[in-house]
């Protein structure tokens, strides 16, 4: 080999440049990796429990606008516990078997909660003017007791 010296590795010294190139792209992927999937499980954690509390305070409710009122303000309490905004989210109620029956004896009460959780660092400009996430949604059932007063 022409310019080599005799006796000399031409390979010594590159490890530590592999090493931290090579740690480089496998290491930053997967801390993003890390950090996304924890703001998408802390998302459907906030949802899940906003829905399932919402459901419980309305059928505890004496009416159907104190339960609406009781209900909202579970889920802004839900999400705020996780620091997600609520006006980003979506609540719907919806009573079975029909509408007009939610606080009725053996009634059931379907809450659902949606959000959209942003995806960290990652500017508005790659999102198309909204901010980039992932829907995150969740449902509870709740069944009116049967000793519930006839109102």
């Amino acid at each position: 080999m022409p310019g080599a010296r005799f006796g000399a590795d031409p390979e010594a010294g590159s490890a530590s440049l592999e090493f931290i190139t090579a740690g480089l792209i496998l290491l930053v992927p997967l801390v993003y990796l890390v950090l996304a999937l924890s703001a998408v499980q802390a998302g459907t954690l906030a949802v899940e429990g906003a829905a399932r509390q919402a459901a419980r305070v309305y059928v505890q409710a004496p009416d159907e606008a104190q339960a609406t009122v009781r209900a909202e303000r579970a889920v802004e309490f839900g999400l705020a516990d996780y620091g997600i905004p609520t006006e980003s989210a979506a609540v719907r109620i919806r009573c079975a078997p029909a509408p007009g029956t939610c606080l009725t004896r053996q009634g059931r009460v379907v809450v659902t909660v949606g959000v959209v959780v942003a995806l960290p660092f990652v500017p508005d400009l790659l999102s198309l003017g909204r901010p980039a996430g992932i829907l995150v949604q969740s449902s509870a059932t709740q069944t009116v007791s049967r000793f519930r007063g006839s109102g």
